[in-house]
């Protein structure tokens, strides 16, 4: 009988069960193209947080992942079966409101003996104060963390000194949501509220701000922060991957830039958003 030909975006170290209880392979070890597509974001994400990953073993055998917003933790359980299966430590814990989806990913970490992976039905309040989750974590992620789900998982980085957090957001409505009520009052005042004049650019300008701000906030919390393409756009218009490293050193003006743009946009009632307390 011939041997079914090798998948090429699945690596040779990969779980195909696990593959296939995430259903991004058919029982019969098949992919069809809309997983290839889910199948190839999650694996261009893994391959920045390896490094990451790598660095954090080095200074410590018991490192914690924590991804928010974590879905069917479809990232979480491709990453601990790429880098933590075959270690003695290190943890990954998924952090997500919905207690079904929760039940489901412990039931399936059960079933696949991925030992070190926890799972908690916790809003982000409650995360950031819960003593479930270790008072420090090395690394905070959030795939496609819808609209203010991406702010939440920064949030979380800032109260628990995160060294890492690597954020792919996904459809931003609250910036734009607040241009387009304050849009007459920025017209009225500054030429450059052209930029989010009309329906279409109010939401594209606001996707882009609420990125950009974001920036800013974790940079006046005192991390180096880089902004790149996660795949190719054929792949997803969400797209943008945020990766930033806490340094201790501050940018001097981001929290001054951060303000100009709230008062400039005319958002400024969004402030409590996007300045808050930072890691030092």
């Amino acid at each position: 009988m011939p041997s079914t030909p090798p998948i090429p975006e699945i690596r040779p170290e990969q779980s195909v069960e696990l593959l296939k209880e995430l259903h991004i392979l058919t029982r019969d070890g098949k992919l069809n193209q809309d997983s290839r597509r889910k199948l190839k974001q999650v694996q261009h994400l893994t391959g920045f947080i390896a490094p990451l990953l790598g660095e954090c073993f080095a200074g410590n055998d018991d490192p914690v992942l924590v991804d928010h917003g974590a879905g069917k933790s479809y990232l979480g359980f491709i990453l601990y079966d790429q880098f933590f299966k075959a270690r003695s430590g290190g943890r990954v814990v998924g952090v997500e409101t919905r207690e079904e989806l929760v039940d489901k990913s412990r039931a399936l970490a059960s079933r696949l003996g991925f030992t070190r992976m926890d799972f908690h039905a916790l809003s982000v309040e409650e995360a950031i104060v819960s003593p479930a989750l270790p008072a420090q974590v090395d690394i905070v992620t959030a795939l496609h963390a819808c609209d203010t789900a991406t702010d939440d998982a920064i949030r979380f980085a800032l109260a628990r000194r995160a060294k890492f957090v690597v954020l792919v957001p996904c459809c931003q409505a609250e910036v734009a949501a607040a241009l387009r009520q304050n849009k007459a009052a920025a017209l009225a005042r500054s030429p450059l509220a052209e930029l989010w004049r009309r329906p279409l650019h109010t939401r594209e300008f606001g996707s882009q701000l609420t990125n950009v701000l974001r920036c800013l906030q974790l940079e006046a919390a005192g991390y180096q922060v880089t902004v790149t393409e996660l795949t190719g756009w054929e792949h997803s218009l969400k797209n943008e991957l945020i990766v930033a490293r806490h340094t201790g050193q501050r940018r001097g003006d981001a929290a001054a830039r951060l303000d100009w743009l709230l008062a400039e946009a005319g958002i400024e009632e969004l402030r409590s958003r996007f300045v808050a307390a930072g890691a030092d």
